[in-house]
């Protein structure tokens, strides 16, 4: 797709936050939260010519190799929300996006993601293939008080559970879609801590891709005020990802 008339380096995206996004409690899910910010890089990516649909044509998909969301404020239902996002690097096959989520005008969320070009055929990073010079680069300007960083795994942990992975795991680049890592392993937590909204942020790290009816196991690991899980493929021994929560 050509790019769009209306594309700005900068964009904004409103959302209303209905029912089925929400907790008992009636406040956003972290994994609704995270598939917002999400798509919200994806329509800025489609307005900017360089969709899925767009690098397709080159066997091309833009996957999500690193993830920091920090939370002031959750959002609820029936809020609308705007969520703002730009570039800060673009180079070769790789990317930094910053998002921000804001409620009349407070900012409640800031995000940082760092993504990789991929081939959907060979399954292995590449350079894009499109231009994106057009897109303002904004190398100064973070969304976060913290950048994107590597979760460092406990050399002792404990096994907590296993799964196989099925079709509503998989997404359209053929592989488990990254929110249900996320997913997962906040199922592992004490509800309460996720019901009173006691996540101040987390981290989260992609390494390796799953496919249907991998077999996979989960491990965690915690401190005093954080606890980090990982997920391997049950036949490898290889972390596939890794999460850190970090706790108020």
């Amino acid at each position: 797709m050509p790019i769009a008339d209306n594309f700005t380096s900068i964009y904004y995206k409103d959302w209303e936050i209905n029912f089925t996004q929400c907790t008992p409690g009636g406040y956003l899910k972290y994994t609704d939260l995270c598939n917002m910010l999400q798509l919200t890089a994806g329509y800025h990516s489609e307005l900017g010519g360089i969709s899925f649909t767009d690098m397709q044509a080159f066997n091309q998909a833009w996957v999500l190799s690193r993830m920091r969301v920090e939370i002031l404020e959750l959002p609820k239902w029936r809020d609308v929300v705007t969520v703002k996002t730009w570039i800060v690097s673009l180079e070769n096959s790789r990317s930094v996006r910053a998002l921000e989520m804001h409620v009349n005008g407070k900012k409640v969320v800031g995000s940082e993601t760092f993504w990789a070009v991929f081939n959907t055929k060979t399954r292995r990073p590449e350079a894009l293939a499109l231009p994106s010079d057009h897109f303002e680069k904004y190398p100064d300007h973070f969304s976060t008080v913290e950048r994107v960083k590597k979760v460092v795994i406990a050399e002792i942990k404990e096994y907590i559970s296993e799964r196989e992975v099925v079709l509503s795991d998989i997404d359209i680049v053929n592989h488990v879609n990254n929110v249900k890592y996320l997913e997962w392993c906040l199922d592992q937590v004490e509800p309460d801590w996720i019901l009173m909204q006691q996540l101040e942020s987390f981290d989260m790290n992609f390494m390796k891709e799953l496919m249907m009816e991998d077999e996979v196991l989960i491990y965690g690991s915690e401190t005093e005020n954080s606890d980090v899980y990982s997920i391997e493929k049950d036949d490898e021994d290889k972390v596939c990802f890794a999460l850190q929560l970090n706790w108020k």
